[in-house]
């Protein structure tokens, strides 16, 4: 039977992994990791099985959208050696359909649904910023649309302090050009998230990012003439 939401034990071994988040803890409750793991992966699998009836999903597989619970501390003052929730992506496969579905699942309420633009690179970055300075009411009609703020809220993203290099200080969309990454995201209560039938509130909430996803793809793969990139 096909997995339809995160299990509670899911959540108690994650509160239990926050409380004794060391090495040892972690080896002597293995199985109950591995256990949980094939959970979220039997979810992921129903998630990208259900996503594949909406949008473009070739190549993502149910265990390789999920990140390592393993934290890297290399740069961290924050040493504990795991993280303490599941969480993963799922890709968009084609230069013509860019945007990332993003999800983690983290008990204490802190679930979250959504995707965006992380860490665009730079010339990205520049023609995202261009064409919203040219014309920004295309972005704001869909942020501002009833069912993206029943859903998200607001855009969020690290933003400047100040307007990015090469625009005016009084430029009239410089809200949103001072983003330097863009995404939306929902979240989600713990008994809505362990509730049978969750994964349909995941779809809605994905459907309900495509508009965005779909204007951002058009300013991404065309150049300031409307000339696609990747013809």
């Amino acid at each position: 039977m096909a997995q339809t939401y995160i299990p509670i034990s899911t959540f108690n071994f994650l509160s239990d992994l926050a409380e004794n988040n060391n090495r040892d803890w972690f080896n002597a409750n293995k199985e109950r990791y591995l256990q949980e793991h094939a959970s979220v992966i039997a979810f992921a699998e129903k998630m990208i099985s259900e996503m594949e009836k909406i949008d473009n999903m070739e190549g993502n597989t149910p265990k390789g959208c999920l990140h390592r619970i393993y934290r890297d501390t290399r740069f961290s003052k924050d040493k504990t050696p795991y993280k303490t929730w599941f969480s993963g992506g799922l890709k968009r496969p084609t230069n013509q359909l860019r945007g990332g579905y993003f999800f983690r699942f983290k008990p204490g309420d802190e679930t979250v649904i959504g995707g965006g633009f992380y860490n665009p690179n730079s010339a990205d970055l520049k023609l995202i910023r261009d064409k919203i300075a040219r014309d920004d009411k295309p972005l704001r009609k869909i942020i501002n649309a009833a069912s993206f703020k029943k859903y998200f809220g607001t855009l969020k993203g690290d933003q400047l302090k100040t307007a990015p290099r090469g625009f005016p200080k009084d430029h009239p969309a410089l809200d949103l050009l001072r983003y330097k990454n863009l995404y939306a995201f929902r979240s989600f209560s713990d008994d809505e998230v362990t509730k049978p039938g969750f994964v349909k509130e995941v779809i809605k909430t994905w459907k309900g990012i495509r508009p965005f996803f779909d204007y951002m793809s058009e300013v991404l793969t065309t150049d300031m003439n409307g000339v696609d990139l990747y013809d």
